[in-house]
């Protein structure tokens, strides 16, 4: 097997919705947004999939050694393998992929964020610096394309947490503030317990706001000259923006069910997408 094989599969193993808005891609650029998903998803099955925090550890200091010796060239894992022609053509800084590794390493040690500022630096670790490498990767004319995709990485991520949160829950993990809890009077017991209330869907209808207009502040950043070669992250926006439609129409009933788009619709929307961006 390939390094690029490799990625493609670990990318089609994970059913993600950013797997479909790499396929109309030309091959260069979808093989090296394809190993950058795929170390992304490495990394993140490391904290998902790990019961000793220890042995996590263990492993996240192994891929950023692993990392490292990418940038210097000779990675021996098929994820780096695959990803070293695009950090290297790119120019991608080596502190941004650290920066990933960082975030993921944030949910061995904190489970509760105080307030909406302490969440957003591990927003930032874990999806805005993830939306600027891929942004790299697709290329650009303007640097402020950096700022759009910075914002849409954090859009994507409020909905992650929207959409997962009796998941993480259940994995003792509550991104929601502690602040915004006490706000709408919603207990950290009542999303363990799976308790769906008038409060908690005040309170989720509060992180729905704030994560529209995270996607419409993306939006208005992309400078124009430059939506054709991100029409990918504009694909992934419009399943991301579904997602959280359907969050919202269902009432946000995340507590006891993850919701998600059918393989077919998820298709439909990023052939849309690529093609009239």
């Amino acid at each position: 097997m390939t390094p690029n094989q490799y990625c493609q599969d670990k990318a089609a193993a994970s059913g993600s919705s950013f797997y479909y808005s790499f396929r109309a891609l030309k091959p260069k650029v979808r093989d090296g947004i394809t190993a950058f998903y795929a170390l992304c998803r490495e990394l993140d099955d490391v904290v998902d999939e790990c019961s000793d925090s220890n042995i996590a550890r263990i492993k996240l200091a192994w891929w950023r050694s692993e990392i490292v010796r990418m940038y210097e060239g000779h990675p021996e894992h098929p994820v780096t393998q695959a990803l070293h022609a695009s950090v290297h053509e790119r120019n991608i800084p080596l502190e941004w992929l650290e920066e990933i590794v960082d975030g993921m390493e944030m949910d061995l040690d904190q489970q509760r964020y105080d307030d909406y500022k302490t969440l957003l630096l591990y927003c930032h670790r874990a999806a805005g610096v993830v939306g600027q490498v891929a942004a790299e990767i697709f290329g650009y004319q303007n640097r402020q394309t950096l700022k759009y995709a910075h914002e849409l990485g954090l859009a994507f991520q409020l909905t992650n947490i929207i959409r997962d949160v009796g998941e993480d829950a259940g994995r003792g993990r509550i991104y929601l503030p502690v602040d915004e809890l006490e706000q709408f009077n919603v207990k950290p017991a009542d999303l363990l317990n799976r308790k769906h209330t008038d409060e908690f869907e005040s309170l989720m209808r509060f992180q729905y706001e704030r994560a529209t207009q995270a996607y419409d502040r993306a939006l208005s950043l992309l400078p124009s000259e430059d939506r054709k070669s991100q029409r990918a992250g504009l694909a992934m926006a419009a399943i991301y923006r579904a997602i959280l439609e359907e969050i919202r129409n269902d009432g946000f009933h995340v507590l006891d069910k993850r919701t998600s788009l059918s393989p077919l619709r998820k298709l439909w929307l990023a052939w849309k997408t690529m093609t009239f961006a």
